[in-house]
């Protein structure tokens, strides 16, 4: 294959042609999107001047309306290209919260809710498109760990940003933000623009091989493409299991702290603050140890799910235990920081698994697939939490470790099973051999 990758001299891994201007464009918008997620039933409510019931239902119509559009996003990626996709989805967000402060009467709140929601429901399926469409080898992994660290960072940034505009102006300063996020959308697509993508020339015999060079044309090839992938489909289901884990710490956690353990509510915000201080701080350190000691995606995507698992055994046993409150404050932080490192070891070997295991002519439709597990655990964690801990409070964190370790079984049991470019995010060495790189193709 030709790339447009080159090495750095201090790491030796290739960097992406335009990366900064990839990550740039990932932080600022990521800023913009922390301006008003925190705060999105109330930032509506004052930008359109709605009642906040209308604009909860509108929310909930258009969210489920944006995740039917994920499919259809999965086939414009292979059809149009990831980056193609991306730039439209920008300025998509960027118009729609430009007119969200003009959209005072249901109708137009509801179409421009509707039109915005289709491409935030659908940006996730196209920026890991895209990670797939301009980098290779570690360097998926790399930017994978990349974007979690910048996201969580401009999310915290834009959510202090915001308080700090309604400090000084009030509610009336929600329509500020609305056009704050449209200039960071329009400026995040610019950046993304910059960014060339990776071009492949297949070489003789690769149509025989497993991944993106046997993968039939993006023409003749649909979902049932994707439904007759059965490693796929496992790793899909492997990563809604680890997903339910994801929903813990903003669904399930709060209500614990304040129902099972009667402890102060201030706890969670510490919680989330601990997260996403660790998240933006040494998740892209964490990821590099992980990248450099070569260990297999699959394998470290499964370490990950173990910690989660640590992480909710410990709540079991300090729902059991409840002790004082020096000591349960301790305990809640400790396992906080479990969990976070889990957090920060699965997600970049398990987006980078994801999108190499992905045949690369039908790799939209494949990630719009695998995304749908993300998006279904997060609207089934609200119900599914709230029903086990009205039984007990212990038991909906047995669920998550469960369900976890269930993950990280699944995950090895899938590795023979996968690309072998997939699950190593380097082609692998042979020992005696002058330490000569295989070829990868598949795995046996």
């Amino acid at each position: 294959m030709t790339v447009f990758m080159r090495k750095t001299a201090a790491s030796g891994e290739a960097k992406v042609a335009g990366e900064r201007s990839l990550l740039l464009g990932i932080g600022i918008s990521a800023v913009g999107i922390g301006m008003y997620v925190p705060f999105s039933l109330v930032f509506f409510h004052h930008v359109t001047g709605l009642s906040l019931t209308v604009v909860g239902l509108v929310m909930t119509v258009t969210g489920l309306a944006g995740l039917g559009f994920m499919p259809l996003a999965g086939t414009a990626v292979d059809r149009l290209g990831a980056k193609r996709v991306n730039l439209v989805l920008y300025g998509i967000r960027a118009l729609g919260f430009a007119l969200y402060p003009f959209a005072s009467s249901l109708p137009a709140f509801a179409a421009v809710a509707l039109v915005t929601a289709l491409a935030d429901r659908s940006f996730s399926v196209v920026q890991q498109s895209l990670i797939g469409e301009v980098a290779r080898g570690a360097a998926r992994d790399r930017l994978q760990a990349s974007t979690r660290a910048l996201q969580n960072a401009g999310m915290g940034a834009g959510a202090l940003l915001v308080t700090g505009v309604l400090a000084l102006w009030g509610t009336g300063g929600f329509t500020y933000t609305a056009w704050g996020n449209s200039l960071a959308f329009a400026l995040a697509g610019l950046l993304v623009a910059r960014v060339r993508a990776v071009r492949v020339v297949p070489t003789a015999g690769a149509a025989g091989t497993a991944g993106a060079a046997g993968a039939p044309a993006a023409g003749s090839a649909g979902y049932r493409t994707v439904l007759r992938d059965r490693p796929f489909l496992g790793l899909t289901a492997a990563n809604f299991l680890t997903a339910l884990g994801y929903s813990a710490l903003s669904v399930l956690f709060p209500l614990y702290l304040s129902t099972w353990l009667r402890a102060p509510d201030s706890l969670t915000g510490a919680a989330f603050t601990v997260n996403t201080v660790l998240c933006a701080g040494i998740g892209v350190l964490v990821a590099g140890r992980v990248r450099r000691s070569g260990a297999r995606r699959t394998r470290s995507a499964a370490l990950g799910a173990v910690l989660f698992a640590a992480a909710f055994v410990g709540q079991i046993a300090l729902g059991t235990l409840r002790p004082g409150r020096t000591a349960t404050l301790i305990a809640l932080l400790v396992i906080v920081v479990v969990y976070t490192l889990g957090e920060l070891v699965h997600s970049p070997s398990g987006g980078a698994l994801s999108v190499s295991a992905a045949p690369e002519a039908v790799r939209g439709r494949y990630l719009a697939t695998y995304q749908l597990s993300y998006s279904l655990a997060g609207a089934l964690a609200p119900s599914l939490f709230t029903a086990l801990l009205a039984v007990d409070g212990r038991l909906p964190w047995a669920v998550l470790a469960v369900a976890a370790l269930g993950a990280a079984l699944a995950l090895l049991r899938l590795e023979r099973h996968l690309p072998a470019e997939a699950v190593h995010a380097e082609p692998p060495v042979v020992r005696g051999a002058a330490a000569r790189p295989v070829p990868v193709t598949a795995a046996a």
